[in-house]
């Protein structure tokens, strides 16, 4: 059977399904509300099927419903993501590559790797949005991340991820504080101190194993400030609000009045991974998991 439906009436039936209300879905596209409802009806009739059903002036999606707008919205950005790239190449370029990373892989993983990846593969847009572990994970499995720079220890079955980096973590004091890499002993010096962590919605796995460390160290930190963002945490060591402890790639940072004490004789290390989408296509990521 041949459909006659347009790339409209997904855009149409997605808006509809994202609002479940015809009138402010009919807003988002700009279009009248009758007009809405009138090529939602057709997109029923030419499938067969019913894609909503109002309760009590609800619009709620039927079964059918559900399965397609999962299934319109991957498909929908997979023919975005070709169309852009077929606008990437008429300019000249080659494609995009869209990465996600948590801060510290900004420090040196991902400039190394963009230096030699262009080298062999020049006129490619690199698009890097700097996002939370759980925000690439959704961004990943719907296509709107090629590849994400994360702190997880694992991911959903869809993903595949691999550990690129295995470090140690770093103290973070103030430039002034009296303690230094000489006099220090362990963390357990800090039992008063204040601590200012990457929140647990960062990555719950980091913040797991940042906890162990304490454990091992018999307490529990006194947390005064939670951030997602490692130039957040700086600003406020140095400034005296309290003491950190991060990944020792971030120790590579400047321009703050503060230095770092690596904890090389602890158990603890922190790993940074690549994670990615077995499903997507974007030839781009192909070559460069092959570098990585």
């Amino acid at each position: 059977m041949g459909y006659q439906i347009e790339l409209r009436h997904i855009r149409y039936f997605l808006a509809v399904a994202e609002e479940l209300h015809f009138r402010k879905a009919a807003e988002k596209l700009f279009i009248s509300q009758p007009g809405l409802s009138r090529q939602i009806k057709i997109l029923e009739e030419e499938l067969g099927v019913v894609l909503f059903k109002r309760h009590n002036r609800k619009v709620v999606l039927t079964t059918v419903g559900v399965y397609l707008k999962k299934e319109f919205s991957q498909q929908l950005k997979t023919i975005t993501n070709t169309l852009e790239t077929a606008k990437l190449m008429q300019d000249g370029k080659k494609g995009e590559l869209k990465i996600g990373y948590v801060g510290s892989a900004m420090q040196d993983v991902i400039p190394n790797l963009l230096i030699n990846f262009e080298k062999k593969n020049p006129n490619i847009l690199f698009n890097l949005k700097e996002i939370d572990n759980q925000k690439q994970i959704e961004d990943l499995l719907s296509f709107s991340l090629d590849i994400g720079f994360v702190r997880l220890e694992r991911a959903p079955r869809t993903l595949e991820i691999k550990t690129i980096l295995i470090e140690n973590f770093c103290l973070v004091l103030p430039k002034n504080h009296f303690i230094n890499a000489h006099n220090f002993e362990s963390l357990a010096q800090f039992k008063a101190a204040s601590f200012i962590l990457f929140d647990a919605k960062y990555s719950a796995s980091y913040h797991e194993k940042v906890m162990q460390i304490f454990d091992d160290c018999g307490f529990s930190p006194l947390i005064s400030h939670n951030t997602i963002h490692s130039s957040s945490i700086f600003k406020l060591v140095e400034n005296n609000f309290g003491i950190s402890i991060v990944p020792k790639s971030l120790a590579h940072k400047r321009g703050y009045k503060i230095k770092f004490i690596e904890l090389d004789k602890i158990a603890q290390k922190t790993k940074l991974s690549i994670l990615w989408n077995k499903k997507n296509g974007n030839p781009i990521l192909k070559d460069i998991l092959e570098l990585l």
